[in-house]
């Protein structure tokens, strides 16, 4: 079965697909959006007890309800002197070190710093022998992400791509995945240093979207890279508070340059996180 689903995502219209489902998850019309929802929230079991608004049927669109805000207080985010905090809700799915340019992506599979970044051959040395940690989103995940330091805001990068699945069996089988698919990297700079966050996206991602340029993806099938160094357009966000969010799911990617944090020793391939619980130390 998983030799299919990855031929499957070989072969079918995979940007056709995601936009088509992505135009049904933002319809406003309640017989389509109410059963699909009043479904995932069964499915996946959801937790609408965290939600701002409970009622899973109240929201405008079944994009409205993914990208539910949470009640006050309940992703308190870590206080520790130099703590680095955890971007997203969702598990891990690899972190470590940066290793002569490649990141580690899943049982013998990497792929380049270089490559995640869009081919920026001097960003990608900013975090040569540095650390990275790639997160996994679930369906039944909080949707949005979170800043894991102050930071303020350099340069945001679309990247065209594929839009491969990114859950562990698409990471286990599919080359180069988080670096082919499309995606928008957001570097920031720190009291550590660059910071990168790189929000994959995925087969029927609808769109991302930052806080302070709307909805990124998709774009024209071309690099495009937008330079946030004018004192005019200063995006300065403190730590804990949100940079992007998701519709329909997908993987974060944090990348630190060298010596700049450690990763906290209890985190492994497949643990569990929570948006704002620390994540590492500077």
């Amino acid at each position: 079965m998983d030799k299919l689903f990855i031929i499957f995502q070989y072969l079918v219209p995979q940007h056709l697909l995601s936009r088509l489902l992505g135009k049904l998850a933002n319809s406003q019309t309640e017989w389509i959006k109410n059963p699909f929802t009043r479904w995932f929230v069964e499915r996946f079991d959801i937790d609408m007890s965290e939600a701002e608004q409970e009622d899973p049927l109240a929201y405008t669109s079944f994009n409205e309800f993914f990208t539910r805000p949470l009640k006050d207080g309940a992703r308190p985010i870590d206080s520790h002197p130099g703590g680095v905090v955890c971007p997203a809700d969702g598990a891990i799915s690899q972190l470590g070190n940066i290793q002569h340019g490649r990141i580690f992506q899943a049982k013998g599979q990497s792929f380049s710093s270089i490559e995640l970044l869009g081919g920026d051959n001097e960003l990608a040395a900013e975090f040569n022998d540095g650390l990275f940690a790639t997160i996994y989103l679930s369906p039944r995940d909080y949707h949005r992400v979170h800043m894991p330091l102050a930071g303020k805001l350099r340069r945001m990068v679309h990247i065209p791509g594929d839009l491969f699945s990114v859950n562990e069996t698409t990471a286990d089988n599919v080359p180069r995945l988080f670096a082919r698919n499309e995606r928008v990297a957001c570097i920031f700079d720190t009291e550590a240093g660059p910071m990168a966050l790189v929000l994959v996206g995925a087969m029927v991602v609808a769109s991302i979207e930052t806080v302070w340029a709307g909805q990124i993806a998709p774009q024209l099938r071309q690099v495009v890279s937008t330079d946030y160094q004018n004192p005019q357009t200063d995006i300065e966000l403190a730590k804990g508070e949100e940079m992007g969010r998701f519709k329909l799911g997908s993987t974060v990617v944090m990348l630190l340059p060298k010596d700049a944090a450690s990763w906290g020793e209890q985190y492994q391939a497949g643990s569990p996180t929570k948006m704002g619980e620390l994540l590492g130390q500077l």
